[in-house]
């Protein structure tokens, strides 16, 4: 992430840093090309303003011949100098500065020895008179205005070269977007190298939900690669497989045993409690014939719960689990009514059956699980005579199958709970024996490992009655 972190941010580093060094330079450029226009346009209004009071003082001074005005001339005379001196620091504007300086000099010397003659007060005629004065000054503001003129060439030269700078770095900036888009498949890259080994090790822990301990090599699976931390994860996964698989294979074997060595002496105990019922050995009297009601019901229910435990195993033992084969399941809901024919009997309760003859590639062990503990729970709920409806029918790729009862139905609030492990509903009437609160847990859990779900729909209010909907997604499937 750091790697793909790094290639994704260089580029757009590298534009933001060349962006930003263009815009500085095209401040920088701007700000000198203000301060330059600035001083220009200061500096030829100085010299115009100089220049009107230097011809005012020294044409007052020939005609008035005051000191004082001499003076302020010679105030003016070096302040012109001084700032002509500025317009020299600009190469593009020193031919014309240096001819006024020349002309500047030329009226300065013409008016210093006009002032030398005029303060020998012997009458003799000036050097220079008032119109020749006016004429010097006159070329004067003539360089005068054509400095203006090529200083204001000079800013729009400036001005010019600030707006072509301007453009440059607009196009830079329109050409360094086409960096987003190449970040944006560096990106892409990377995302497609960190989550496709996570989509690998995704596959592996949906694989272990389902209770599939096996290898990738048994899977036809390619090995998770990819960066360091995935390698690690996909280790880490490995042997906690393989510790939940020699844990799995550990239950499954001792509940195998267990229940083997319970079923032994059970089938013995029932055999003779059934001779004791029925009064084979004896007749009884009626607390002794209560007291073996309560023993064979007590048998029964032992019996139950030895089956849901096997089945529970079935659940366990990941080994069996995986083993696909082509199931026709009119067939399979047939062996599980036959096994069933007893009980249906004994209540005489009519099946409704609504499925045609579909095959389908699943694990025939689990569905009869499935299928025998839905049909259990309806034949124990229905009333006497009442009617079981089984329904199947396939849509694309999804199998539905539901059994429903017309019984007195599920409570709300304990619709949420019928299929945590243990929990034991309301129990029909005039039904005795408990169940173990194993088998629609067993059926949740197999539904989980066949990519299936199953839900209920129970009313309390008559019509009442419970539908447990089981549906199977992405099977194969095949209708006849």
């Amino acid at each position: 992430m750091l790697l793909g972190f790094a290639f994704v941010a260089l580029p757009l580093v590298l534009a933001l840093l060349y962006s930003a060094n263009q815009v500085n330079q095209l401040s920088k450029q701007g700000a000198n090309s203000i301060f330059a226009v600035a001083e220009i346009i200061n500096t030829n209004q100085e010299i115009s303003s100089t220049l009107k009071k230097m011809e005012r003082y020294a044409s007052q001074y020939l005609v008035l011949q005051d000191n004082e005005l001499i003076d302020n001339y010679l105030i003016q005379y070096q302040l012109l100098l001084t700032t002509s001196d500025k317009l020299q620091q600009h190469h593009e504007l020193q031919t014309l500065t240096r001819q006024l300086s020349q002309a500047i000099e030329q009226i300065h010397q013409r008016i210093t020895i006009s002032t030398l003659v005029l303060s020998n007060e012997n009458n003799q005629p000036t050097v220079i008179s008032l119109d020749e004065l006016q004429k010097y000054f006159k070329d004067l503001i003539n360089i005068n205005e054509e400095i203006n003129a090529r200083s204001s060439e000079l800013i729009n030269q400036q001005a010019e070269k600030i707006k072509s700078a301007t453009e440059k770095i607009s196009h830079s900036l329109l050409k360094n977007l086409f960096i987003i888009p190449v970040s944006l498949l560096i990106a892409g890259v990377f995302i497609v190298l960190i989550t496709k080994p996570l989509k690998a090790l995704i596959f592996k822990i949906q694989q272990l939900q389902q209770g599939n301990f096996q290898q990738d090599a048994d899977l036809h699976e390619k090995p998770v690669s990819g960066f360091v931390e995935i390698k690690e994860i996909n280790d880490a996964l490995n042997t906690m497989r393989t510790r939940l698989h020699a844990l799995e294979l550990q239950k499954s074997s001792f509940i195998r045993h267990i229940s083997h060595e319970l079923k032994t002496p059970l089938a013995a105990i029932r055999e003779g409690t059934e001779l004791l019922y029925d009064n084979s050995v004896g007749s009884l009297n009626d607390e002794q014939q209560e007291i073996t009601k309560i023993i064979r019901n007590s048998t029964t229910r032992l019996q139950q719960l030895i089956e849901a435990l096997l089945d529970f195993n079935i659940v366990l033992d990941s080994t069996s689990l995986q083993d696909k084969e082509c199931i026709n399941l009119l067939t399979l809901i047939e062996g599980v009514l036959n096994d069933r024919t007893l009980d249906i009997k004994r209540k005489h309760l009519t099946i409704d059956k609504h499925y045609s003859n579909i095959s389908i590639e699943s694990n025939a062990k689990q569905l009869t699980v499935i299928i025998d503990n839905l049909l259990s729970n309806a034949i124990k709920y229905s009333p006497e005579h009442g009617v079981i409806n089984i329904n199947a029918q396939l849509n694309a790729q999804q199998l539905t199958f539901a059994v429903a009862d017309h019984g007195d139905g599920i409570k709300q609030e304990q619709q949420s709970k019928v299929f945590d492990a243990f929990y034991q509903g309301t129990s029909p009437k005039d039904y005795n024996i408990k169940s173990s609160g194993l088998g629609l847990t067993i059926v949740k859990e197999l539904l989980m490992r066949l990519n299936g779900d199953i839900t209920l729909n129970s009313q309390t209010q008559s019509p009442s009655g419970t539908v447990m909907i089981v549906t199977l997604n992405s099977v194969v499937t095949g209708e006849k």
